[in-house]
């Protein structure tokens, strides 16, 4: 009998809880004694998402350079890859936080070319309730333009299920309100309250997820020049930075004050914040600290616990602002920063950017016949 892998993508908006929903369902098909390989996605190379998960123990392959939709060959050939020595049981997939039409070129081409190889999970996409209530309530002030909020919208009209993250932060009323604004606009998604962070509400993801069925079949209408356009708005930024000092120092203090000390910058300069990242690797642990909204403060998702004189940084930004100025802005902060911690940075690979228009491998138009 030939070996079925179960595929499970996880969608959502750039800082929606992506990477640590990942991690909480990788931990889950593990306790199970499953087999379990995790493929992270980015339009660069450098991704703190893959160095944050293979330092967590997890078979994690990545894909680069643009959306799995643009690099499908690449998915399969990295889902291969992570299969040379045990074929895994679980798949988990994360695409990039900017895309959208992800069951018409990844989950549909998957299902009509790979039939026998991929058993299709429930598409789950998650929604961040900062920047989502925003849009969903067609706020001003939300810092994105309409074109940047439109690929939302469409990730959460394909989804076979909405779930909103952060549900431990919010007050019974904005989650009711929330539920309220997705069934006005998205009847036809049945939706979780959870939190990726703590665990709520991930019992019931792991048996939504447990389903067999025919799922990923919400094909899009979608105008392409409107999604490309939305995605050419926001600045991309990857970055890796050595940081060295004479004398010990916390490495998650040192994470949060680089947060801190961008967001500062961004908020001045009246820019949108889509997603900060930044992941310390030293000799002895590791930590990440990210920010997932100019409305929010910094957090620690990962503490490192430990005191180091060197560490290496890598830095991911999406910001709604042009990448020169968002490269002058990260760069000006990790100068600071070291400075008050009598540090010296030698700067690396720097990759600033905005997002090519998509041009899928394969797109779908319809959903295949079960």
């Amino acid at each position: 009998m030939s070996h079925t892998i179960r595929f499970i993508m996880v969608g959502g908006f750039l800082g929606a809880g992506k990477t640590t929903t990942l991690a909480r369902l990788a931990r889950n098909y593990v306790s199970q004694g499953l087999s379990v390989g995790i493929v992270t996605n980015d339009q660069a190379a450098d991704l703190v998402d893959t160095k944050s998960l293979r330092s967590q123990g997890f078979d994690v392959g990545e894909v680069a350079g643009a959306c799995f939709c643009c690099r499908f060959n690449d998915l399969i050939s990295t889902i291969d890859q992570i299969g040379r020595d045990k074929l895994p049981d679980v798949i988990l997939a994360e695409p990039v936080g900017s895309c959208t039409d992800l069951v018409a070129t990844v989950i549909q081409p998957l299902k009509q070319l790979y039939k026998s190889r991929f058993q299709i999970a429930p598409y789950g996409v998650i929604l961040k309730p900062s920047q989502g209530r925003k849009i969903l309530k067609n706020e001003p002030g939300t810092g994105f333009s309409p074109k940047a909020a439109y690929i939302l919208q469409k990730q959460l009209e394909e989804a076979d299920l909405i779930l909103i993250n952060r549900a431990d932060e919010l007050t019974p009323a904005e989650l009711t309100e929330l539920h309220a604004l997705l069934e006005q606009q998205y009847p036809q998604s049945p939706r979780l309250a959870v939190s990726a962070k703590t665990g709520e509400g991930f019992e019931a993801y792991f048996a939504f997820l447990d389903q067999i069925g025919d799922f990923g079949r919400r094909v899009l209408d979608i105008d392409y020049d409107t999604y490309a356009e939305g995605e050419a708005e926001l600045g991309w930024l990857n970055s890796t930075i050595q940081i060295s000092s004479p004398a010990e120092f916390p490495l998650d203090r040192l994470l949060l004050e680089v947060i801190q000390g961008l967001k500062s910058r961004l908020v001045a300069a009246d820019l949108e914040v889509a997603h900060l990242k930044v992941i310390g690797l030293s000799d002895a642990a590791f930590g990440v600290a990210n920010l997932v909204s100019r409305d929010l403060p910094p957090e620690l998702s990962l503490p490192s616990h430990t005191k180091t004189r060197h560490v290496d940084l890598v830095v991911n930004a999406r910001v709604a602002c042009d990448p020169e100025q968002l490269g002058r802005l990260v760069e000006q902060t990790l100068i600071d920063v070291c400075a008050q911690n009598q540090a010296e940075p030698q700067f690396g690979d720097s990759q600033m950017f905005r997002p090519g228009r998509p041009q899928p491998t394969h797109r779908m138009s319809a959903a295949g016949a079960v």
